[in-house]
């Protein structure tokens, strides 16, 4: 059952479109668990298919942005997030502006 989540988690995380962030908590709700966003942030820590699963567009539940283990780690997070357009107010994303609403 726990590798069928962890499945679930990063299907749903390729799927946030650039531009996008979403949360660690939104994550496990649409991966069927609400209450498992801090294994979503382990599963972000192991993602073993990078880029290709943006572990980098998943930020807290307000806009900061946690540990980073890819290139560079939060400021390297931060740079990639500028390029692809998501919106910040100060070190913080702007949710009102750059949280993916999944439709």
């Amino acid at each position: 059952m726990k590798n069928a989540f962890k499945i679930k988690v990063y299907e749903v995380t390729r799927a946030i479109p650039k531009g996008k962030v979403t949360t660690y908590g939104q994550i496990a709700k649409l991966s069927g668990n609400a209450k498992a966003a801090r294994a979503v942030g382990a599963f972000m820590r192991m993602n073993p298919d990078a880029p290709n699963t943006p572990c980098h567009r998943v930020v807290a539940a307000d806009g900061s942005l946690t540990g980073y283990s890819g290139h560079g780690g939060v400021v390297g997070k931060k740079k990639m997030l500028l390029k692809e357009g998501v919106f910040f107010k100060g070190s913080v994303v702007d949710l009102s502006r750059s949280q993916w609403k999944r439709s």
